[in-house]
């Protein structure tokens, strides 16, 4: 399995044009996934909100966010929250590299991804292609940023290990890998945090088992059936 960065020109808040970009700097095989940015898909929604005094980043977090829970550490205020299945901070908005503007998280995700697919497929005439949308999220009790995917389409985001045996013969009950995620957060490492200009990355050998139809359900875990429920309801939906 290959990971090949893609640098690019800055992608300019308020609004640029992902095609535009995917154009300059993409060529794809049949197989490839490829994996961008959410900021750059945001931007490209335009989904940018200019920072100025009087703006309340608390409204446009609870507007933003499914679930949320305000809370203070060590004197410092957060919000956690859950927007579009995604436990994380103040609804995924953020001003890094916004050049003065609050980026907010894309707008129907898979549909937009659905839509890029479909364009890169024709494009490239290619028939097996994967894209995935990425953010950086903070994991509780570990320091850092990680990858994880907010979306993805055209190939199925799990490994089903239940039923087959382990190496003493014990069979498996609940083992499903997620794909998706993982290769998401590899993407991430490489594509960096700061000023790198790599919005974009294509994993090359990946072996997915590619799909035209939308797998993002098999996915999610609803709230109340997750082993993490009794933390995640003390969240208060917005």
């Amino acid at each position: 399995m290959r990971f090949i960065k893609v640098k690019t020109r800055a992608f300019t808040p308020p609004k640029d044009d992902i095609y535009n970009l995917l154009k300059e700097v993409v060529k794809l095989h049949n197989g490839d996934i490829i994996v961008i940015t959410s900021k750059v898909l945001a931007i490209h929604q335009g989904r940018c909100v200019k920072i100025k005094p009087g703006l309340s980043k608390k409204k446009l977090i609870q507007k933003e966010a499914d679930f949320t829970k305000f809370t203070r550490i060590k004197q410092q205020k957060f919000v956690l929250t859950i927007r579009n299945h995604v436990l994380g901070l103040s609804a995924g908005i953020d001003e890094s590299n916004g050049n003065g503007y609050f980026i907010l998280l894309p707008n129907n995700v898979n549909s937009l991804l659905k839509q890029i697919w479909a364009h890169l497929r024709k494009k490239h005439k290619i028939k097996n292609l994967g894209v995935i949308a990425t953010d950086s999220h903070t994991f509780p009790m570990r320091r850092g940023t990680m990858g994880l995917a907010i979306g993805f389409y055209g190939f199925e985001p799990q490994k089903n290990y239940r039923g087959s045996k382990d190496i003493f013969g014990r069979k498996l009950k609940f083992t499903q890998t997620n794909i998706v995620d993982s290769l998401a957060a590899a993407a991430v490492l490489l594509m960096g945090e700061g000023n790198e200009r790599v919005p974009i990355l294509i994993i090359r050998e990946a072996s997915a088992r590619f799909t035209a139809k939308s797998t993002f359900r098999k996915l999610i875990m609803p709230i109340k059936g997750d082993i993490y429920y009794p933390l995640l309801r003390v969240l208060k939906k917005s």
